[in-house]
């Protein structure tokens, strides 16, 4: 399946489940990220973003969706997180996902490694594993691909301090993306149906929306911040 993962992901929605400790849905035990993917499933979702090996697990055991696995561990004092090292692509790589997202921002990294050399590393110790590259800007995104990754989304635009913030979708670096031939999934601050669909429109692969499904703290605090601004 993990081959054709790709295919099945194509023009659909990726809904990201995941929860962090400190935040009101996670739970040592697990069990309710699955649920959130099953709900996701039922709905129509194509795909499904998941963090750490356990999560990924639980939701493959009740949803057939191809999973984008990633692994949030912090190695300060670098700022990547996302799958920063081997030694997350290993247990990802155990915990069965079919794509496997990595931060591939040009960020000093704590094993030392260029992305470069980090993607050749990963693709000489697993041949048949999909890639994603989560980018923030423009040369990350087309570095990335140019250098063997099948996909490359735009996670954390906005999210580096090497880069401007914005409030909304990046729709400059989705199209940019387009318009250099890197296949991309379109991802941040997508808070509103139609702004998927104005991805798809301009050339993103697929959509990952999180927050905006899957976070309900963040949803509540939108509504209270336009109530409040009343």
């Amino acid at each position: 399946m993990k081959k054709d993962a790709l295919d099945l992901i194509r023009n659909g929605l990726i809904v990201s489940c995941q929860a962090l400790p400190g935040e009101p849905l996670y739970t040592k035990e697990g069990g309710i990220m699955p649920l959130f993917a099953k709900a996701a499933e039922i709905g129509g979702a194509k795909g499904i973003r998941a963090n750490s090996a356990r999560d990924i697990k639980q939701i493959k055991a009740i949803t057939q969706l191809p999973i984008i696995g990633i692994i949030k561990r912090r190695y300060p004092p670098e700022a990547p997180y996302i799958t920063a090292t081997m030694r997350e692509v290993d247990e990802l790589v155990n915990s069965g996902a079919h794509i496997i997202a990595f931060d591939a921002t040009h960020r000093p990294r704590h094993d030392k490694r260029t992305v470069k050399a980090f993607i050749k590393g990963i693709q000489k110790k697993y041949p048949n594993q999909l890639l994603m590259a989560d980018i923030s800007n423009l040369a990350e995104g087309i570095d990335a691909y140019r250098n063997g990754v099948d996909i490359v989304s735009t996670t954390l635009s906005g999210y580096t301090d090497e880069n401007r913030k914005i409030n909304g979708p990046d729709t400059t670096l989705v199209a940019d993306l387009v318009a250099h031939h890197v296949k991309v999934i379109a991802e941040g601050r997508i808070h509103y149906p139609e702004e998927a669909r104005e991805m798809l429109h301009i050339g993103a692969y697929a959509v990952v929306v999180g927050g905006a499904i899957t976070r309900p703290l963040e949803i509540v605090r939108r509504f209270v911040q336009r109530i409040n601004e009343a």
